[in-house]
């Protein structure tokens, strides 16, 4: 393979080697996941299109749901098809703003992800706890304040990375032991001083994950509550099932989030192929996990897909 030596602040190009360590099994790590990815694919484009087309799902929840599957989409359409083309055809050059648009997409999914797993519980925790306000609190003109809220916040804190790795001088060999640009595995390539880098990198994903998931805990401590003080018991495990597929989801999403950047961060011991096949895994599973969780979980969203591939069936 050719290398390329180059002293500049905007580089060519870089070459995304894979999962260094792990190349004979490429193809093989390749096979599932391309699997996956269309299922990722197919589940958020199948709720999107029930969401938009299905008039008794125009609920300020199964638009928040929208959202997510909207994002997840952005999410594995960032990644998946290049790394897959690695993985069958080996390092792939990428231009340096394809990267840095790559690293914005990427990470402004992942905040966009947070914030909106965040509104859901504030929907989950009007709709419970109070239930006769729920049409007059989460209104049209409230759910879109949110929506802009989601999106500026989400913007605002990952925007600063695409500057922060422009100013970076490059004058090393632009091998990239990874299969998508991500923020401080760019910056480690540079030849001067990352340590800005390092800390945005750290302290913003911890700052939001951890303030986003205070609030989710504070959100659902009050809702078990409430919950749990339902004079039926019926309506006590409604309640529940309907939380149990937002729970779940969020458990798949914090828990690989928060040791991915405390590895990183930390996990010097830990081998790096590991981290870049967790990664890998992390960008595809949640997103093909999501739609099956909320359409396996929601009778509104099953029934739908019940009467959307089996018409005959449910006449």
């Amino acid at each position: 393979m050719a290398t390329f030596n180059l002293s500049s602040f905007n580089p060519g190009f870089f070459i995304l080697l894979g999962i260094p360590g792990l190349e004979q099994f490429h193809i093989w790590i390749g096979i599932p996941f391309f699997i996956i990815y269309l299922v990722a694919f197919a589940g958020n484009s199948i709720l999107l299109y029930l969401v938009f087309m299905e008039r008794s799902l125009h609920e300020p929840m199964f638009f928040f749901l929208s959202m997510l599957a909207a994002t997840d989409l952005i999410l594995c359409n960032t990644c998946v098809p290049k790394t897959f083309s690695i993985f069958c055809l080996g390092p792939q050059q990428i231009t340096f703003p394809g990267c840095l648009t790559q690293m914005f997409f990427l990470h402004f999914s992942f905040a966009m992800d947070s914030a909106i797993l965040l509104a859901m519980a504030f929907d989950r925790y009007v709709a419970i706890c109070f239930p006769l306000r729920y049409t007059t609190i989460l209104t049209h003109q409230i759910i879109t304040k949110i929506v802009v809220a989601i999106v500026s916040r989400s913007f605002c804190i990952i925007f600063p990375c695409v500057f922060l790795l422009k100013r970076l001088p490059f004058c090393r060999v632009l091998l990239v032991p990874h299969t998508y640009c991500e923020h401080i595995g760019i910056a480690r390539l540079a030849c001067a001083d990352i340590s800005i880098n390092i800390w945005y990198g750290f302290a913003v994903p911890i700052m939001t994950i951890m303030s986003d998931l205070i609030l989710i805990g504070i959100s659902y401590t009050v809702i078990l509550h409430a919950v749990f003080n339902l004079p039926s018991r019926d309506a006590c495990q409604k309640a529940l099932s309907t939380c149990g597929s937002h729970v779940c989801v969020i458990l798949i999403f914090y828990t690989p989030a928060i040791f991915s950047v405390l590895a990183h961060r930390f996990g010097h011991n830990i081998p790096h192929s590991f981290h870049i096949l967790f990664a890998n895994l992390y960008v595809a599973v949640p997103p093909a996990i999501n739609p099956i969780i909320y359409g396996v979980k929601t009778k509104q969203i099953w029934d739908k897909i019940n009467f959307l591939f089996f018409p005959k069936a449910n006449r």
